[in-house]
């Protein structure tokens, strides 16, 4: 724990450092169009799921291919600091690419999460990419943020493609291939206070699967929940936000609360932006 409250410690530090060093270099850096950034949470939550209580360093790089800056080629990446209590660790590097203009985003990313992969159903091999094997998951990212006099955000994710190790692969009597579940989440999110020093913003996510799983046979239905029912509100909360000034720097920092009633449990977070 002292190890985990030093390293955290330091990377606050280098948090100082790195913002002020972003203010000089904003003015040359206008028109780059390659970018880079990273940052540090205490854990890393997604769509409801608890990937690691951890806490965790991610980085994100990313290049724009057109001069509206509305497409983009990238790869996000992370690691936990430290083993969970089974003593597997969380790693996790993923590729994408994402168009956004107007409001309107969709993109198509490409995870993969190294974490205690069960090599009697999924590869950890980086490069396998067969239908009954891979531990990639090919996932589809929609969403559109409705203009500022109503600022609803309306999230639809549909996993494609991949997932044998999160149990999306489906597999007949002979444990052979048969097909895939597709579960999705969709999420609507809403600013709650958005005046004031702190911003807070209100969340509902939800999971089901186009193809579900057969519960007769031992298959989860889906991903996100219980896996006992063909949907669930997996993803309740609220997350805070706020620029907190340390000399010349802002430093962006979020608190996040989350319930996920099918599996009943809680997490709190704490995030913030190196650069």
């Amino acid at each position: 724990m002292k190890k985990i409250s030093t390293l955290l410690t330091s990377l606050f530090a280098i948090t100082l450092l790195l913002a002020q060093t972003s203010e000089d270099d904003g003015a040359s850096a206008e028109n780059d169009n390659l970018h880079l950034s990273a940052g540090i949470k205490t854990n890393h939550l997604w769509r409801g799921l608890i990937i690691t209580d951890k806490p965790i360093v991610s980085g994100q790089l990313w290049y724009d291919l057109n001069k509206s800056k509305t497409l983009q080629l990238g790869v996000w990446g992370a690691s936990a600091i430290s083993n969970d209590s089974d003593e597997t660790h969380y790693k996790e590097i993923n590729y994408y690419i994402q168009y956004a203009d107007k409001g309107f985003s969709i993109g198509i990313w490409d995870l993969f999460n190294s974490r205690n992969i069960n090599e009697l159903i999924a590869s950890d091999d980086i490069f396998n990419y067969s239908k009954d094997k891979t531990t990639h998951i090919i996932d589809l990212r929609t969403s559109y943020q409705f203009p500022e006099k109503f600022p609803l955000r309306v999230e639809a994710d549909v996993m494609l493609y991949g997932g044998a190790n999160a149990g999306e692969v489906k597999l007949n009597e002979n444990s052979e291939y048969d097909s895939n579940k597709y579960s999705t989440y969709i999420e609507i999110s809403y600013p709650l206070i958005s005046k004031g020093s702190v911003k807070l913003n209100g969340f509902l996510g939800g999971g089901f699967a186009f193809n579900p799983g057969k519960r007769s046979l031992g298959q989860g239905t889906f991903l996100y929940g219980n896996g006992k029912n063909d949907f669930d509100i997996v993803n309740i909360g609220f997350s805070a936000s706020k620029n907190i000034k340390v000399f010349s720097a802002h430093i962006p920092l979020s608190f996040t609360t989350m319930w996920n009633p099918s599996n009943k449990y809680a997490r709190i977070q704490f995030a913030t932006t190196l650069f």
